[in-house]
């Protein structure tokens, strides 16, 4: 009987640390967007995350939202000083995401200024 709970037990922690391993690093997709930066802000109460939001036309259904990892620190500094312009957006989309990394599945790995 004890054999049969470990197994069990094993097998359940083995399936959650496959789960959150694939969802961290397995990407369902890359790719860039450009717009206007309309916002970048550091939010929330015990997990403390960025998010952003680019325009990519006139109306606010054309908007991009997207989170950035704490530790993309040129990213995050980069988006800070380009508020308001316009910018090309580096991402990556994973199949879901957890609280502490950001609301969003797309997250911005490079950002550059365009004209």
């Amino acid at each position: 009987m004890k054999k049969i709970i470990v197994r069990i037990v094993a097998v359940i922690v083995i399936g959650i640390t496959l789960y959150i391993t694939s969802i961290y690093y397995i990407t369902y997709s890359e790719g860039y967007r450009a717009g206007k930066l309309v916002k970048i802000s550091h939010k929330g109460v015990i997990f403390k995350t960025w998010e952003g939001e680019i325009s990519q036309g006139v109306s606010d259904a054309q908007t991009f939202k997207f989170s950035v990892e704490e530790k993309e620190k040129n990213v995050i500094e980069s988006l800070k000083n380009l508020q308001g312009k316009s910018v090309k957006l580096t991402y990556k989309e994973r199949f879901s995401t957890f609280f502490w990394l950001g609301d969003t599945k797309y997250f911005v790995t490079k950002v550059e200024k365009t004209e």
